[in-house]
């Protein structure tokens, strides 16, 4: 039984990256979708869409990487886990790498990046920092 499916998402999108893969399947959910596609906006994969297989939908992310070859995402961490939920406000939402990379954040006006949180001056669950 899987606890954490966006750790689990997360995981794969890494261990994918630093293989070379073109891309990386998961489970779908709407939270999933919501989370790749800020990444997608940021500019940190390449794409992401929603297919069926086996009657279940997968979400497939396709992976980003530099021209010299290197996985475009250098870091990619989980900051709120199943036992340890972490809320900030809007003004309390760290800068990840001094504004190098990003922090992707559930808010009630649904996923965005930190930028767009403290913009719309909004605060709420930190998922995950990108760097």
């Amino acid at each position: 039984m899987m606890t954490d499916p966006i750790g689990d998402m997360l995981t794969r999108i890494r261990n994918a990256g630093r293989v070379g893969h073109p891309a990386v399947r998961c489970s779908a959910s709407k939270l999933k979708a919501a989370v790749a596609g800020v990444l997608v906006v940021e500019g940190f994969v390449a794409g992401s869409h929603t297919e069926e297989a086996d009657g279940k939908p997968t979400l497939v992310i396709d992976l980003r990487y530099r021209d010299s070859g290197e996985f475009m995402i250098d870091g990619i961490r989980r900051v709120s886990r199943p036992g340890c939920r972490v809320y900030k406000g809007s003004g309390e939402i760290p800068r990840v790498r001094s504004g190098m990379g990003m922090m992707v954040v559930s808010t009630s006006k649904g996923v965005m990046c930190d930028r767009d949180a403290r913009a719309a001056n909004l605060g709420g669950e930190v998922l995950c920092e990108v760097w």
